[in-house]
């Protein structure tokens, strides 16, 4: 059986600047979305995998990547990788833009 993927609407699309974070809670989960300098969306479990953890809205976005000032870490917004030296993974959710709604499937 295949799922068909729920999107629900999370804000609109001046809700999102450029290279800033942002929380958003649905359900028993918290998302941070990041709009790139190139204009798009990504989101990610606001969870940094490292053992300390913390948020990551506050990361510093440059190109499709976050760097986490806090645990000094570079993640993949794309993927949700670590990069090397350092190793683990966040989860990603799909974001899209319809029309003017930005909306995350779950």
């Amino acid at each position: 059986m295949i799922k068909h993927a729920e999107w629900l609407i999370v804000g609109h699309s001046k809700d999102f600047p450029n290279r800033i974070g942002r929380t958003i809670r649905l359900n028993d989960k918290e998302i941070a979305v990041f709009r790139t300098s190139e204009n798009k969306l990504y989101a990610v479990e606001n969870s940094n995998p490292h053992p300390k953890g913390g948020p990551l809205t506050e990361a510093i976005v440059s190109g499709h990547y976050i760097y986490d000032p806090l645990r000094d870490w570079k993640i993949d917004l794309e993927t949700g990788l670590v990069q090397d030296p350092d190793t683990g993974q966040v989860k990603t959710f799909a974001i899209r833009e319809d029309g003017e709604e930005v909306k995350i499937s779950l």
